[in-house]
């Protein structure tokens, strides 16, 4: 899941400062031929073409491996790290690594570590992934080119466990929201899960600020009428483990199926009290 079991969400960020200032417009570079006391050519500074977005709270295991990864997805890529709240040495590795570095001194949670690195981000095309799972830039890639040929919102095609007696409820949360929304073919697909991308387009529909509850952003997407499809299966399950003694002091489990009930509750406001349903031949009136 996206969420990290134990990270807090926090909805506003408190004392954000830019750990690594923004391109110049213009930067110099040399050229071989040019003679003495001619000026340096100048070479004008052009936008990234995709933006990667990466919350990061004490992840030093992985962060230098998925730093690297995410740099390789396209030639023109911005790494955007949303550090916050790392006291594990997160913060060196990532200014280390080129990245454009974030800063907030409180946990935010990666949800609202998505809509900060989203309102900053750069690039046409918004790839998001965690810190703590490392995958590789050829996987990667497939949700870029995705957008890049026109869909919205690529999404992991990964629905969760499904084929067993208990089936955790945030899965069901994902496959009832889709449902809901008329979207059975996404199943268990959605922007809860990491690696997914979304297009310029859909940032400027969705707006930041929804990012910080996935299927909030993930309703107001299919809502919108913007493409949204299931691109690749990234197993997140096999690689971001549950956490058992996590789960069982600290469960974001009720916070994430409480996303979904505040996304149900945004399309109920777009339409009417049954979602845009018909109410068939159903007389209240006779027992009202």
């Amino acid at each position: 899941m996206a969420s990290k079991i134990g990270k807090r969400r926090r909805r506003s960020p408190v004392g954000g400062r830019t750990g690594r200032s923004r391109p110049r417009p213009t930067q110099a570079r040399t050229e071989p031929n040019r003679g003495i006391g001619e000026p340096a050519a100048y070479v004008p500074w052009t936008a990234p073409y995709v933006s990667v977005i990466v919350p990061v709270m004490n992840e030093k295991r992985t962060l230098a491996r998925v730093l690297r990864e995410a740099s390789a997805v396209h030639p023109s890529t911005e790494v955007i790290v949303v550090a916050n709240g790392s006291t594990d040495g997160s913060l060196k590795i990532a200014r280390d690594s080129g990245a454009r570095v974030l800063v907030f001194d409180r946990p935010l949670g990666h949800d609202v570590g998505r809509a900060i690195g989203a309102r900053e981000a750069q690039g046409q095309i918004l790839l998001f992934i965690d810190a703590d799972m490392v995958i590789p830039a050829s996987a990667l890639r497939d949700f870029v080119h995705a957008v890049a040929s026109g869909t919205d919102v690529a999404l992991n095609d990964y629905s969760g466990p499904t084929r067993r007696e208990a089936v955790h409820s945030v899965v069901l949360a994902k496959h009832a929201l889709n449902a809901l929304l008329e979207r059975p073919d996404l199943e268990g697909a959605s922007m809860t899960a990491v690696p997914h991308a979304i297009s310029r387009r859909a940032l400027e529909t969705i707006g930041s600020a929804p990012l910080a509850v996935p299927p909030l952003a993930h309703t107001m997407a299919i809502h919108s009428k913007l493409a949204v499809r299931r691109v690749r299966h990234v197993d997140v399950g096999q690689l971001n483990p549950l956490r058992v003694k996590r789960e069982r002091h600290n469960s974001l489990e009720p916070l994430i199926v409480g996303d979904h009930l505040e996304a149900i509750q945004w399309l109920v406001r777009q339409t009417d009290e049954r979602g845009g349903r018909a109410d068939g031949t159903r007389k209240r009136w006779m027992v009202r």
